[in-house]
């Protein structure tokens, strides 16, 4: 029995590394490796979060704009449905958002020529300088964030990750089959 054993989930995953650690101990001795490793990424991530808005603060963006900035410029013209699938919000709570950011003109929504009910979403040219401009400042951030790790280790924690993502997309997939 560890140390946690009288706590429940969502108190040990609201742990930082440095609260699940005691002492001079490893973690992996306190948590397995797995759990060790989903409350590490989801650290990492909520960390980086923090980095990342602190990054665009500047620019007077918020992550969920830079979000469908950065989806926009991958596949411009997506439809609202599309995007908000996408981002995983409601088609209401990217109405908003896109209703917001067409205010200030960095996106326009347009009628699908197919589909009269369907609206589909552009950058306006403020928006893609706005895009490049916020490259330029994550990519500063990133490069941070990754200073310490070797290309090697990189490489590795990418690839295991990769297979995590597509296991948990076989998985998600495995449930939508059943239902």
């Amino acid at each position: 029995m560890n140390s946690f054993s009288n706590l429940g989930f969502d108190e040990v995953a609201s742990m930082t590394v440095g609260t699940i650690m005691s002492g001079d101990k490893p973690l992996r001795k306190e948590l397995d490796y797995g759990l060790r490793f989903g409350f590490l990424i989801h650290d990492v991530s909520r960390l980086r979060r923090i980095i990342v808005d602190r990054a665009l603060k500047p620019l007077g963006i918020t992550r969920s704009q830079w979000w469908v900035l950065a989806f926009l410029s991958r596949r411009d013209g997506m439809k609202l449905s599309a995007l908000a699938a996408d981002l995983d919000l409601t088609k209401v709570a990217v109405g908003g958002l896109i209703e917001r950011m067409e205010a200030v003109g960095l996106v326009v929504r347009r009628t699908d020529e197919r589909d009269a009910r369907a609206k589909r979403v552009y950058l306006t040219s403020e928006g893609q300088g706005l895009v490049n401009r916020i490259r330029e400042h994550v990519e500063t951030v990133e490069s941070a964030i990754l200073e310490p790790v070797g290309e090697d280790e990189l490489e590795v924690a990418a690839g295991t990750l990769l297979k995590m993502k597509n296991r948990l997309l076989e998985m998600i997939g495995d449930d939508n089959d059943a239902g």
